[in-house]
């Protein structure tokens, strides 16, 4: 595997691209097929797309549903990052919502005035337009969390190899993976080392410097003895991926899969005719 697959980072506190790949290699749901996962969660992000608002929100509830109760995702875990995710949603609100300029008579519904005429102000077009972008963010979301949280990178990288992505794009993903833990993991030695020799929350700009340096430096270090590692192993220029294991999928998971999208589909016509 590229990771640890569950191992804790250094000395307690564990960084969260570990947590990540520990509950995707421990959740109730890995030891169904890897593809029909992929497939289901491709299915459901068309949808999260193209329907209602409404089934947008029901849409985000169920896959929801599926992380925390099926696969058995920690509530806490799942809500952290699904709301660091939406933090990143928020800061794109300002552009959605404030304008610029002077509204019309009874346009905007908020409004703070500048100098001269001209004033920042709120429209109820642009509250609809973030709703309306937030419902489908958030249906986007728990597809693409369900994937991330029950599917190994291995795996996935398995079924990506099944649909003919090429040997080198595959071996570009699988390294940088791999980069990506070296870069959490000296990131997060270099700030337990600041805390225990007494560093405050406060960090100047000087101590961000050198932090930044020496996180180039130490991560670039465990890189090449990762590239020697690979040197002694007999790497001859191409890394190969462990075969994929036969897997059965349950009937009862199936059956309640394809239920729920032919709802979906149902509801959707139901509210185009409405």
């Amino acid at each position: 595997m590229p990771s640890g697959c569950g191992r804790a980072g250094a000395n307690g506190a564990e960084p969260m691209l570990r947590r990540i790949d520990a509950l995707s290699c421990r959740n109730a749901l890995r030891p169904l097929p890897p593809l029909w996962k992929s497939l289901f969660t491709a299915v459901m992000f068309i949808l999260s797309y193209m329907v209602h608002p409404a089934l947008q929100l029901i849409i985000c509830l169920w896959m929801m549903y599926w992380c925390t109760h099926h696969a058995r995702i920690p509530r806490r875990a799942y809500g952290l990052l699904f709301g660091t995710a939406l933090f990143f949603f928020a800061l794109s609100l300002p552009p959605l919502l404030v304008e610029l300029g002077r509204p019309a008579d009874g346009e905007a519904i908020l409004h703070l005035p500048l100098s001269g005429q001209l004033q920042l102000y709120i429209t109820a077009e642009g509250l609809c337009r973030a709703g309306l972008l937030l419902t489908r963010v958030m249906a986007c979301l728990s597809c693409s969390l369900f994937l991330i949280l029950t599917t190994p990178f291995g795996e996935l990288l398995q079924v990506l190899h099944r649909l003919r992505l090429p040997q080198i794009v595959l071996e570009l993903m699988l390294v940088m993976y791999r980069f990506l833990f070296l870069l959490s993991d000296t990131a997060h030695g270099l700030l337990l080392a600041r805390r225990l020799r007494g560093g405050g929350r406060r960090i100047t700009l000087r101590e961000t410097a050198g932090m930044g340096g020496a996180l180039l430096a130490g991560t670039m270090r465990r890189y090449r003895g990762f590239a020697q590692g690979l040197a002694v192993r007999g790497y001859t220029g191409e890394i190969a991926l462990p075969p994929a294991e036969p897997r059965v999928l349950p009937r009862g998971l199936a059956l309640r899969a394809g239920a729920g999208i032919l709802l979906l589909l149902l509801a959707q016509l139901w509210l185009l005719q409405a």
